[in-house]
């Protein structure tokens, strides 16, 4: 399989974001299509105009169940971005990954050969046998003269050692004196510098070693042996060194050096030498003597490996009768040269020694032996086989460090059957030099056990033994491609794969091959490195210096490679670019700012959707371009880049938003505008023009759906708060100037300011259409609202960006602005009460007002990491908080029965402490106007606020103030800028591609598995409660919650026996009702403003989420609730962001199917955000004159929902239609209470509505006939608080004020009647504030008001 098959159809599920239809694994089920008979229903020309649901004459079908198939909030972005998490994430510099670089290259500079043959005169101690071993270097001695063959000897040795090392220097002594070697040594050192020198000593015609560790050499007339004491040897050659000694008893020499190391290591503080040696045996044994080796065996092993193991080989084979062995040394070939048969043979030999040292020494010395000297590596895989050779004569060649014993690794016997494939050829090859070179099968036979590996292996196996050989099989371009596929899945098997891939040695060969042009390498050569630097990003500095970025912007530019590769290379690229400025530079002349931006645009604006980690990592990859680097920030301002990036803020996936904001936000320069103070370059104007408009692009994103991209845009408003301190602090400041009340008299008189035609009615103020409106605007700082006072009475929030002094907030202009809590007033140049005009940037002043309102409303983010973000970069810019507790005010104008609590707006205290507000002594009038107010009661009301807010002096006055408002310690030190929050997208995103990217997860089948048990489980529990009699009499759990405000809500989950309720004050509680336990208790959050909407639980056939909605229009959302602890906040956001939700009365309803939430209130208009997406959907205009107290989504039909009104109305929306709005009654007429609860598609008829208002009547509606009822029940009489619709079975339920539930059927039988609990206390339930069936089965929970009691009601016969 290609490998560009092999990714794509494996890349292809990994995208970042699937879409609703794959999110989910469908279910074999005959009904889960979404166009099935109840989706799309035919429209007729009925005599209704209003009512497009009007179906031709249709038989009702039986009702269908339908199991929805979208699951929603499962990404890995919900698993949490908190810096750590996100920093573990990234690719690291240290830990794991530093361990593989071998510590710094060395080379062996120098070599010393010193042979001691004294040929002809054999040494006094040793007694040789007949026939004996006479070769040295491959030549007989005997067959010349002493003299000459003692040269050849040397020249051979010499030429021998230089195949290995071409470049050293080469000195020989032959039969030396001592003062020969000394002066030997001592110019191997000179002239190696800090380089290894190579010690060779042949002892062959010399005495063994003395036990005092003494080596022999010669006097001057050969007539005496000098002993050389190895002492001094070590401190003439100093080290690094490394010593080969190839005499009888060397083992004597090694013990020496080793007491000679330990005493030197104990007496001086220095560093344990560098120094290694190699003994041909231990110091009780003599070398070989037979005649079938030569004299110098562990020689001959050490520097001619080949010829030394075939001739071993071939005296064990079976081929020793047949085989002439002087053939051995007419191997045609070279043996760097792989193509034939001498070098395919070193090649093998190589990989073998290599994968046997690989597998059997730890790391670390594997590193320092076989990867950081090449000649020293050689000498090492020689000696192996030199231990396997010598051992079969009873001789053990030794090392220091010592290696474990390797002489019957089971590779040799590959090893044997290469050696027997080649010398059953040699005969052929030689007779017929044109004959053509068959490869071995070799290394296609390692390669396919490698592969076997890979189907089985796991991080918890043994690792693969083949690794170092396809390492050295990249070295072919034959074998090459198969390799590099086959260490692509083993590398994405994890991080743990990439560090053995690394420590065996892969890197150097990975980085050549950049400099290939073959274009089938090029996809597994991205994947190959993507992996490599998601582990280890410090090969960033190995890349720019070879250049290989070029190969990758090359690829990110080419058209032809799938989308999800080209993102790969944008990751590798963004990663040679991070904190890393020659990177950067580099990249920058290679063109990578116009290749990403170029891809960023559509080619064709119709094209389909580009790969959205495609988007995402280009996005990243100019961020991190352009990072605290201003050249590249200037560039990329020059390419339009904002404009670009600015586009990117409405795609579907948060992962490419928050991106883009990453992006933009490191366009920022921080420094540009702080260190010069004034700009008065033209250069720089244009810069922070620029600047300024990609601040005003993301101040509109604040209130995005997701909180990875809020958390981002966040940090990127903290950025600019640093950049633009100073005009951001003299904004904020100008406007808490110390003021005298002359401002008030220089004003017009504020007397007439209720009357109607006054320039400061609400209509005018939000146009700012008088001068005098800014005039007016820094007084009528209300706490921390704008002037303009909402429909009940309370001050309506608002949002600076009508004029540049005053902020626009009315009844009228909810859905256009912006929601921000802050109600920051700000003001240019004030002189004694007089207000000048003068301004140095007109477009500043706007933007810094609008800036330092939207950072009020972050600094209250439902999200905390985001708040405290928020909260940062006000500080910065000397602003703090003022918190008010959490206490409870009446305000004049509030809904009847409805408790009103102050919204939880900051004032602006610019302070370096916690302004607090006592919370009993605060008096209402500087929060919140009376609606119709007495003149004189306003004024003073203004004038409280003006004393209170524009005195410099301390006041202790009783309102309970308990600091004076300013003060000097509001300047940021320097170390508080140092220290601004992280951006965590980048590092975060790095994390998927260290995840494994070619092979689906097996958590997908449990899901998958357990999902279709749920359906099953799901669709029994249906049916038998659509045959039961749904009478609730009896009760089966009763719980007192504790709560200190009575339930608010309360909710049963499908597939186990629990409970969720919460109260007032957003406490969520978790009960076992079969066992009566608590399961879990926790609080939704911390904020002081509290109040709670509903409970919703999403994705129930899956992995169940909480869904918390707050009255204030947060939405929370919580996994792993029903562990005890374990919850874990998935996402938050407002979700009437930019709208004011007066009366705190956010009424919510969850579409599983369409991944849908409808969220709305008292305001006009209805907010669509699609989970899927986290992104606002739609804004459906209610077109109503009231507000919306009741939402129900549709469980049947994608994207329509009912809405119930506050004047008794009732419509009926469908988002996918032009209008909007397909169906109006009003049923409750000519009653106008408000609607309390409203069902669509009671016990899954898709065209019955069920509406009960306030009064107590109950309305059944039939979508297709006329918008009268056709069926009324009047349930309680005007006293009705709850309702709750069955989905699946026929069956309603209302609850009362009057302590009463009573349960109807659809035809309005009345089947029970709930006043008290008989079962448990005797107790009466209570005014109901909540009512829930479960979803499936027939189960009622209720929930009171006044006494914390949750009750569970089944029928008769429930198990």
């Amino acid at each position: 399989m290609a490998l560009g098959d092999l990714m794509a159809s494996r890349l292809v599920h990994s995208s970042s974001s699937p879409s609703p239809s794959t999110a989910a694994p469908t279910a074999p089920l005959p009904n889960h299509h979404h166009n099935h008979v109840t989706d799309d229903l035919p429209v007729a020309n009925g005599p209704e105009p209003r009512n497009g649901l009007e179906p031709a004459e249709v038989e009702k079908p039986a009702p269908v169940v339908y199991l929805p198939q979208v699951v929603v909030l499962c990404e890995q972005r919900h698993e949490g971005i908190d810096e750590a998490a996100a920093a573990a994430a990234g690719p690291s510099t240290s830990g794991l990954v530093s361990k593989w670089r071998p510590k710094d290259r060395m080379k062996t500079g120098c070599v010393a050969l010193v042979l001691c043959l004294n040929i002809s005169v054999d040494p006094p101690d040793v007694i040789k046998i007949s026939p004996c071993a006479r070769m040295e270097c491959w030549i007989d001695p005997f067959s010349m003269a002493p003299p000459k063959a003692l040269e050849n000897i040397g020249k051979t040795l010499h030429s021998q050692y230089e195949r290995w090392q071409p470049k050293a220097r080469y000195k020989l002594q032959l039969d030396p004196t001592v003062e020969e070697v000394k002066k030997l040594c001592n110019t191997c050192r000179k002239y190696a510098r800090s380089e290894r020198v190579l010690f060779h000593y042949n002892g062959h015609g010399v005495p063994k070693p003395t036990t005092n560790g003494e080596i022999w050499v010669f006097n001057k007339s050969y007539t005496q042996y000098i002993p050389l004491p190895i002492t001094d040897l070590d401190s003439w050659l100093k080290t690094p060194s490394i010593y080969v000694f190839d005499c009888s008893a060397a083992g004597i020499i090694v013990k020496a050096f080793l007491e000679r190391l330990d005493w030197s290591s104990s007496s001086s503080s220095s560093s344990q030498k560098d120094c290694i040696l190699l003994a041909a045996c231990e110091a009780h044994q003599t070398l070989p003597q037979s005649a079938e080796f030569p004299a110098d065996v562990f020689t001959a092993c050490l520097t001619t490996p080949i010829k030394m193991a075939l001739h071993w080989f071939c005296k064990r084979s079976l081929l020793r009768g047949s085989m002439d062995h002087s053939l051995i040394d007419q191997i045609p070939g070279r043996q760097n040269d792989r193509k034939t048969l001498l070098g395919e043979l070193n090649w093998i030999f190589t990989a073998i020694t290599d994968t046997i040292a690989w597998n059997v020494l730890p790391h670390d010395l594997f590193q320092r032996l076989f990867r950081q000297d090449l000649l020293v590596a050689s000498l090492f895989r020689n000696f192996l086989l030199a231990e396997r050779i010598m051992r079969s004569a009873n001789c053990s060649p030794i090392s220091y460090p010592l290696l474990p014993p390797t002489h019957q690794h089971h590779m040799w016997d590959a090893w044997d059957m290469a050696a027997e494939i080649c010398l059953s050829k040699l005969p052929q090859l030689i007779a017929d030099p044109n004959a053509e070179f068959q490869p071995s099968p070799f290394f296609t036979e390692q390669l396919t056990a490698f592969e076997v590996w890979l189907d089985h292996g796991s991080e918890d196996k043994k690792p693969p033994e083949q690794l170092p050989i396809v390492l050295q099989v990249l070295l072919s371009q034959s074998h090459r491609f198969r390799a590099l596929v086959l260490l692509g899945r083993f590398l994405d098997m994890g991080p743990w794969a990439v560090d053995l891939a690394l420590s065996v040695g892969i890197f150097p060969y990975v980085l050549k091959l950049l400099q290939t042009s073959a274009m089938e390498l090029r996809q597994i050569l991205v994947f190959i490195w993507t992996k490599i630097l998601s582990l280890d990003k410090s090969c960033q500095v190995d890349l720019v210096k070879d250049g290989g970025h070029a190969y990758f912007i090359r690829f990110l530019d080419s058209l032809d490679a799938y989308p999800e590769q080209r993102a790969m290379a944008a990751f590798v690229l963004a990663v040679i670019v991070d904190g890393h400025r020659k990177g950067q530079e580099a990249c920058i002349h290679a063109c990578l700012i116009d290749v990403c931006l170029r891809h960023l645009q559509p080619e064709n604006p119709h094209d389909g959707q580009t790969e959205p980690l495609l988007l995402q990592w280009l996005c990243l990859c100019l961020g991190k371009l352009w990072e605290d680097f201003p050249e590249a920030q200037l560039l990329g301002l020059q390419s339009n880049a904002p404009e670009i990036l600015i586009y990117l803020l409405s795609e579907p996936q948060p992962e490419v938003r928050a991106s883009a904001v990453f992006a933009l936000g490191n366009l920022l320069d921080m420094g540009s505008t702080s260190s010069n103070g004034v700009d008065d370059d033209s250069d720089d104007d244009e810069k922070v023009k620029a600047e300024i408009n990609v601040i005003r692009s993301l101040l509109q994103v604040s209130s995005d759906g997701s909180p990875l991209v809020r958390c981002e845009v966040a940090i990127a408003l903290t950025r600019f708060a640093s950049g633009h301190n100073k005009h951001l602090k003299s904004v904020a400041a100008e406007y808490w100037k110390p003021q005298t009340n002359s401002l008030l008299k220089s004003l017009p008189s504020l007397a007439n300011i209720s009357s109607p035609n006054n320039i400061y009615s609400p209509n005018n103020i939000r146009q700012g259409s008088s001068g005098l409106a800014s005039h007016i605007g820094p007084v009528l700082r209300v706490g921390s609202d704008s002037s303009a006072t909402g429909r009940d009475g309370r001050v309506s929030t608002s949002s600076p960006i009508a004029t540049s002094s005053i902020m626009h907030g009315s009844p009228q202009s909810d859905d256009s602005s912006q929601h921000s809590d802050s109600g920051i007033l700000l003001r240019e140049n004030a002189s004694n009460g007089g207000l000048s005009y003068t301004r140095s940037r007109p477009v500043d002043s706007v933007i810094y007002s609008q800036y330092i309102s939207t950072m009020c409303s972050v600094a209250k983010d439902p999200y905390p990491r985001i708040a405290t973000i928020g909260r940062r970069a006000l500080s910065l810019i000397g602003v703090e908080q003022v918190v008010m507790k959490n206490s409870r005010f009446n305000s004049g104008g509030a809904h009847q029965g409805e408790t009103s609590v102050p919204p939880s707006n900051f004032g602006m205290a610019r302070s370096s402490s916690w302004f607090d507000m006592n919370s009993g002594n605060f008096s209402i009038a500087f929060r919140t106007p009376p609606v119709s107010p007495p003149q004189h009661d306003y004024l003073t009301g203004l004038r409280r606020v003006c004393s209170m807010e524009f005195k410099s002096y301390p006041m202790n006055s009783p309102e309970g103030l308990a600091d004076p408002l300013l003060s000097s310690a509001a300047t940021p030190s320097n170390a508080e800028l140092s220290i601004l929050p992280q951006s965590t997208i980048y590092n975060w995103s790095c994390g998927h591609f260290a995840r494994p990217l070619l092979t689906g997860s097996d958590d997908n089948e449990e899901a998958h598995a357990r999902r279709e048990e749920r359906e099953q489980i799901a669709l029994d529990c249906i049916a038998k409660c659509q045959r039961s009699s749904c009478k609730m009499t009896s009760q089966i759990a009763s719980w007192d919650t504790r709560f200190d405000s009575g339930t608010k809500a309360a909710l049963l989950l499908p597939f186990s026996p629990i409970v969720i309720a919460a109260d007032e004050n957003e406490q969520i509680r978790v009960w076992n009702y079969d066992d009566a336990l608590p399961v879990n208790s926790f609080q939704n959050h911390k904020l002081s403003d509290r109040g709670l909407s509903k409970l919703l639980l999403i994705n129930e056939l899956d992995e169940s989420l909480l869904l918390a909605a707050s009255s204030d229009g947060n939405v929370r959302i919580w996994k792993n609730f029903t562990q005890k602890g374990g919850q874990k906040l998935v996402t938050a956001f407002s979700s009437v962001q930019g709208h004011r939700a007066a009366g705190r009365s956010i009424v919510i309803d969850w579409q599983q199917q369409s991944g849908c939430l409808y969220a709305s209130g008292d305001m006009s208009s209805i907010l669509v955000w699609d989970l899927d997406k986290e992104q606002l959907l739609s804004t459906i205009q209610s077109s109503a004159d009231s507000a919306i107290s009741a939402l129900s989504a549709s469980q049947v039909r994608s994207g329509h929902f009912a809405a119930g009104f506050a004047d008794g109305s009732v419509r009926i929306f469908d988002v996918r239609s032009p209008d909007r709005l397909i169906y109006l009654a009003r049923p409750h007429a000519p009653r106008t209470e408000k609607v309390v609860g409203i069902g669509f598609q009671p016990g899954f008829d898709p065209y019955k509505i069920v509406s009960a208002s306030q009064a107590g009547d109950i309305q059944f509606l039939d979508v297709r006939r006329a918008a009268e009822p056709y069926l009324t029940i009047e349930a309680h009489r005007g006293s009705l608080t709850a309702l709750a619709v069955h989905r699946h079975a026929p069956v309603v339920a209302s609850g009362s004020a009057k302590q009463m539930i009573k349960v109807f059927s659809l035809e309005g039988e009345q089947l029970t009647i709930i006043r008290y609990q008989p079962s448990f206390m005797g107790q009466r339930i209570g005014s109901v504030n909540c009512l829930s069936f479960h979803p499936y089965k027939s189960l009622l929970a209720a929930g009171a008001g006044d006494n914390a009691l949750v009750s569970i009601y089944a029928e008769e016969n429930y198990k």
